[in-house]
C-alpha cells in the first residue's frame, strides 16, 4: 500500500505533525499548519508577530523585511536617499532626518509593476525574438552546409574539366610525336634505299673489274670505265633531330591563379541585423519605428565637396561615410564630418559607373552600363556578380532581404524591367502591369533609380515617363506619382534619385525644379525640400533619417535634416 506521507498524489500535510491536512499558513514563518498545531506554533516563539491565515488566503499578509540594524523590527518605510528599508527605531534615531521617505508597500508596488512589465517584455518580446534568432542562426548553418557542399562540388567539377583538358592535350602531343617519328623514318627509309642502290652498283662494278683483271682478252680491260671517283663523294649523312618535350615547371601559385581561387570568407556582425519581435501584424511592423514629424523648414547640416566633373550618385556606407560616383571611372568614399577623401575604387572596365548602392553587409555595388555587368566590391577587390546579354544595367539597390534590385534596358531600346537577383540568380522580373502594358518607358539615355520601401514596395524614378512608379513586392502596380503643382520653378517634373526613410516616406530628386519631393507610401504629396539645391540627382538617407543629395554641377553632397 502507498505511504500517504510520501505519495505524490496525497494532499498537503501539516509541517509540525506531518499527518493532519493543512488548513492554515503562517505568512511570517512560511510554514503550513493544521488547526490543532496553530497554537503550538504561535507559542513556540512569542517574540515574532506570527501572521496566520487560511491556506486559501496565504501570502495575502505582507511580510515586511526585518531591519538590519534593529533585530526583529519590521521595516514599513523606505528611504529613497539611502535606498534601504527602515523601521520605526531607525526613524527615531534621526539617522534619516530630512530624507525622502515612502511607505514600503508603495515602493514595492512600483517595483512589482516594473518587474511585471519587464517580465512581460521578456515573455512576449525578448524571449520569442531570441528564439527567432536561434532559428535564424540554425538556418544559416544549414544553408552554409549546403552552399559549402555546392562549392566543393563546383571545385571538383572544375578539376574534372581540367583533367579532361589535360588528357586531350597529352593525347594531342602524343599524336604529334607519332607524326614526327613517321616523317623522319620515311626520310631515312628513302635515304637507305638510295644507299642500298649505290651498294648494288658498286658490287656490279667490282665484278666487272675482277673479270677484266682475270681475263686474257685484252679488249676487256680497255672497255672498263671506272666510276670510283663518283663513289668517292660519299652521300650526306642524315641525322634526325629528335623533338624535345620541355615541361613547364609547376609553380603552385601560378597553378592556383590558372585553376581559380576562393575569395576570402568572412563573418561580419551587423548591429542592425535583428529587430525585436513584435505582435503587430502590419507589413511595417518589423521594427515599429517611432513616429517623426516633418520639419517646417528643412535645414542643411553640412556640405561635402567632391572632385568630379559632374556628380551623380551618393550612397550611405554608415552614418559617418558616404560613397559617391560621377562622370569618371573612380568611385570615392568621403568622411561626412570631415569632408575628406578616404578611399577611391576604379571600375574594373575603366568605364563610368551608372549607379551605386551599399549592401546590408557594407559592400559597395555598382552597375557598369557599357560592360553590361553588376559588380560588388569586397575588401577593395571587385567581383562580377551579374553579366547581361542583350540588356544593360542602370539603377541598383540592396533590399532588406539582401537581394539586389536592378533596372535594365534592352539593347533594342524597346523594353525596361526591374529584376530581383540573389547573387547571380534571377528571382523575380517586374515589367508589365495587369493589362500587359509596360510599367516603365525604355530609354538608352535616362538613368533609372530604384529603392525598396519599408513596406517592401519597389519604387522606381522613371524620368522618361516623368513619374515615380511604385509596385508592391509581387510586382503589382500600386500608383504613379507625376509631380505636384505648383513646382518651385514651374518646370516639368524630372525625377532622378529616389530613397525612403523610417516613416516610409518616398523622396525623389526633381532635377528641373531644384528640389526634392516628399510623398507618403500611398503616393500623396507632403512637401518640397529645396534648401537652395541646384540640379539634385542621387539621393540616400542614413539610419538617423538625414537626407544626402548629390548636386550635379556644384559637385557637392548636401546633408539635410528634414524630420523632427
Amino acid at each position: 500500500m502507498m505511504d500517504p506521507r510520501t505519495s505524490a498524489q496525497d494532499v498537503m500535510r501539516c509541517d509540525l505533525c506531518e499527518t493532519a491536512v493543512v488548513q492554515m499558513h503562517c505568512d511570517t514563518c512560511l510554514v503550513n499548519l493544521c488547526t490543532i498545531c496553530v497554537g503550538k506554533h504561535v507559542i513556540s516563539d512569542q517574540s515574532i508577530n506570527h501572521k496566520v491565515a487560511t491556506i486559501q488566503t496565504r501570502k495575502s499578509t505582507p511580510l515586511y523585511p526585518v531591519c538590519t540594524s534593529h533585530v526583529k523590527e519590521q521595516c514599513e518605510m523606505y528611504c529613497k536617499q539611502c535606498d534601504v528599508p527602515v523601521c520605526l527605531c531607525c526613524l527615531a534615531s534621526k539617522h534619516h532626518l530630512g530624507h525622502e521617505l515612502f511607505k514600503i508597500l508603495q515602493v514595492v508596488g512600483e517595483k512589482k509593476d516594473m518587474i511585471t512589465k519587464e517580465r512581460n517584455e521578456l515573455n512576449d518580446t525578448i524571449y520569442p525574438t531570441y528564439q527567432d534568432i536561434a532559428s535564424d542562426v540554425q538556418n544559416r548553418m544549414s544553408q552554409l552546409e549546403k552552399e559549402h557542399g555546392d562549392l566543393s562540388t563546383a571545385i571538383t567539377k572544375h578539376g574534372e574539366n581540367w583533367h579532361r583538358e589535360i588528357d586531350k592535350l597529352v593525347q594531342k602531343l602524343k599524336v604529334e610525336v607519332d607524326e614526327m617519328k613517321n616523317t623522319q623514318i620515311q626520310t631515312l627509309e628513302k635515304h637507305l634505299d638510295e644507299i642500298n642502290k649505290t651498294l648494288s652498283d658498286i658490287k656490279d662494278e667490282i665484278n666487272s673489274m675482277e673479270t677484266a683483271i682475270d681475263t686474257n682478252d685484252l679488249s676487256k680491260p680497255l672497255s672498263v670505265t671506272s666510276n670510283v671517283h663518283t663513289y668517292r663523294n660519299l652521300p650526306q649523312k642524315i641525322i634526325p633531330s629528335l623533338p624535345k618535350f620541355i615541361p613547364r615547371k609547376i609553380h603552385q601559385e601560378e597553378l592556383s591563379k590558372m585553376f581559380g581561387a576562393l575569395s576570402p570568407s568572412s563573418l561580419t556582425s551587423d548591429k542592425h541585423g535583428y529587430s525585436m519581435k513584435t505582435t503587430q501584424k502590419s507589413p511595417e511592423a518589423g521594427s515599429s519605428p517611432p513616429v517623426k514629424q516633418l520639419l517646417d523648414e528643412p535645414e542643411t547640416v553640412t556640405t561635402i565637396n567632391t572632385r568630379y566633373g559632374n556628380l551623380y550618385n551618393v550612397a550611405c556606407l554608415n552614418d559617418e561615410e558616404i560613397w559617391t560616383s560621377g562622370y569618371e571611372s573612380t568611385m570615392k568614399l568621403y568622411s561626412i564630418n570631415q569632408g575628406s577623401l578616404l578611399k577611391s575604387i576604379t571600375t574594373k572596365s575603366g568605364k563610368i559607373p551608372c549607379n551605386i548602392a551599399v549592401t546590408k553587409s557594407g559592400d559597395l555595388v555598382y552597375t557598369d552600363h557599357d560592360d553590361r555587368t553588376v559588380n560588388i566590391v569586397k575588401n577593395e577587390k571587385i567581383e562580377e556578380v551579374i553579366r547581361l546579354w542583350n540588356w544593360r544595367p542602370k539603377g541598383v539597390c540592396s533590399t532588406s532581404s539582401g537581394d539586389l534590385l536592378v533596372i535594365m534596358d534592352s539593347d533594342v531600346k524597346k523594353q525596361t524591367k526591374v529584376v530581383r537577383c540573389s547573387g547571380s540568380t534571377e528571382k523575380q522580373t517586374i515589367q508589365f502591369d495587369d493589362k500587359d502594358k509596360p510599367l516603365y518607358l525604355p530609354s538608352s539615355f535616362y538613368i533609372r533609380y530604384t529603392t525598396e520601401n519599408r513596406n517592401l514596395d519597389i519604387c522606381v524614378s522613371d524620368d522618361r515617363a516623368k513619374a515615380v512608379v511604385v509596385v508592391n513586392q509581387v510586382g503589382k502596380l500600386r500608383f504613379r506619382y507625376t509631380g505636384h503643382a505648383p513646382a518651385p520653378k514651374n518646370q516639368p517634373f524630372s525625377p532622378q534619385g529616389i530613397t525612403t526613410d523610417s516613416q516610409s516616406h518616398i523622396l525623389t530628386a526633381d532635377y528641373n525644379n531644384n528640389c526634392v519631393h516628399i510623398i507618403d507610401q500611398d503616393g500623396q504629396f507632403l512637401r518640397y525640400i529645396d534648401c537652395g539645391l541646384s540640379r539634385p540627382h542621387g539621393l540616400c538617407t542614413d539610419t538617423n533619417d538625414n537626407l544626402f543629395v548629390a548636386q550635379v554641377w556644384k559637385k557637392q553632397v548636401r546633408k539635410i535634416k528634414f524630420l523632427k
